[in-house]
């Protein structure tokens, strides 16, 4: 655990305590009365497996995926029905379905069962209706006519798409192949859809501001109307072996690449993303309240945090067991919750300090003033109106603890889920 991270987990949740993670679990989930909820379905698997990628996932055949869908389904019922079963006419999940904000697709690589799609959007429908859109993340070679065909059939309205660059030596770097731009734009002219979204990664060795530009012009050029722009983290799991950018380097490119969006009248919807307009969005990181469905997928309730089994044998059998496949439980402390809150809500660049109140019932100066006055002291933020938006500076600062982050929750955990399907527990 790096000390930034413990200092700045001790200072904002007025607390020692660590964040305990336990293999107790709720047999029923109360998401019933959550405002702004979404939802999110995890497909593990991929045709090959990308040295740098932390995901879960594991090498695909139609057999094993189709069994995993066929119990990722019954999760969703059981989920949505409360207590494992099937409710009966009048009870709980039947007759009366939550509004939810959007659903997410990831994996892996979820467009391999495109074919199947529509049944699991089915069983989200039965229980729940969608207000925000549906949106699935594809590899590049996903994309084609019949595949576009197939999803947009099934209900998708937005697509993620994992180009990482243009540029072939770091496609190299990244152990993939070129990606054909002529090809693409041809094939995503055919099937049209609300939001195209391509990922790029930056800070990657010996990367330029040049090739970046180059890489959201063509992006741009092939039918994108919103980028996302990721960062490179070296988690310690992963077996790519690529260096990892300076400090100075990465705040140099960010900084670049984002007054360049800008300049081109590109809305700045979060950190990583730019968009042709407002309404223009893909992410599933800033919601208040979600629910997981799938290996590794997580949840997120007014006052704790779980996380499915990473193993999909075992996420199986606990589901043919008519157990929900939670492996770890967080219950937060108010402060935890808080801090949470905060730092996934600052991943869109700002936070409404009415919605804080709204959420917690408490005011956010109450709780955390003196940290806002010095966030503007600083000039990692500016306030308007109870708002508080980031400055170019505060979105370089936000990555770089973000990296510290990571590296010290999310890798620690990532790492323990690979190895135990149900771990006893975990101190973070």
């Amino acid at each position: 655990m790096s000390l930034i991270t413990t200092l700045t987990r001790d200072y904002l949740t007025r607390s020692f305590k660590p964040f305990i993670f336990t293999d107790n679990y709720d047999t029923a989930l109360d998401y019933e009365n959550l405002q702004n909820l979404g939802l999110y379905v995890h497909i593990p698997f991929c045709k090959s497996i990308c040295s740098f990628c932390p995901y879960c996932k594991e090498l695909y055949t139609p057999e094993k995926c189709n069994a995993y869908i066929d119990y990722l389904i019954k999760e969703i019922h059981m989920v949505a029905d409360g207590d494992g079963q099937r409710a009966e006419s009048g009870q709980k999940g039947v007759g009366i379905r939550k509004e939810v904000t959007s659903l997410y697709f990831g994996g892996g690589t979820p467009a391999l069962a495109h074919n199947r799609l529509g049944e699991i959007i089915d069983a989200v429908n039965e229980h729940f209706i969608v207000t925000e859109g549906i949106g699935i993340e594809l590899h590049p070679d996903n994309v084609t006519p019949e595949i576009l065909a197939s999803l947009k059939s099934a209900g998708v309205t937005k697509i993620s798409i994992g180009i990482q660059s243009f540029q072939e030596k770091y496609q190299s770097v990244l152990g993939r192949k070129a990606v054909d731009a002529v090809s693409l734009k041809k094939v995503l002219d055919q099937v049209p859809f609300e939001t195209v979204s391509f990922d790029f990664i930056f800070a990657l060795p010996g990367q330029t501001y040049d090739e970046l530009k180059s890489d959201i012009d063509l992006a741009f050029d092939c039918g994108a109307n919103h980028i996302a722009i990721y960062p490179f983290i070296d988690f310690s799991f992963a077996t790519s072996g690529i260096p990892v950018m300076k400090k100075n380097e990465k705040r140099r490119l960010l900084d670049d690449i984002t007054n360049y969006c800008l300049s081109r009248g590109f809305v700045r919807s979060s950190i990583w993303t730019f968009s042709k307009g407002e309404d223009i969005r893909y992410s599933s990181m800033t919601r208040d309240n979600f629910l997981g469905f799938g290996c590794s997928a997580t949840t997120l309730l007014k006052d704790s945090f779980k996380i499915n089994t990473f193993s999909v044998q075992e996420y199986i059998k606990r589901i043919e067991d008519g157990k929900l496949p939670t492996a770890l439980t967080i219950r937060f402390t108010l402060r935890q919750r808080m801090m949470y809150y905060l730092f996934w809500t600052a991943y869109s660049t700002r936070v409404d300090s009415a919605q804080f109140e709204q959420f917690f019932g408490v005011p956010l100066k109450k709780k955390y003033g003196f940290e806002a006055a010095l966030a503007k002291l600083f000039g990692f933020v500016t306030e308007a109106d109870g708002i508080y938006q980031m400055t170019l500076k505060g979105a370089f600062f936000y990555h770089y603890y973000e990296n510290y982050y990571t590296l010290s929750y999310i890798d620690k955990m990532w790492n323990c889920m690979r190895k135990t399907a149900f771990p006893e527990g975990l101190r973070l």
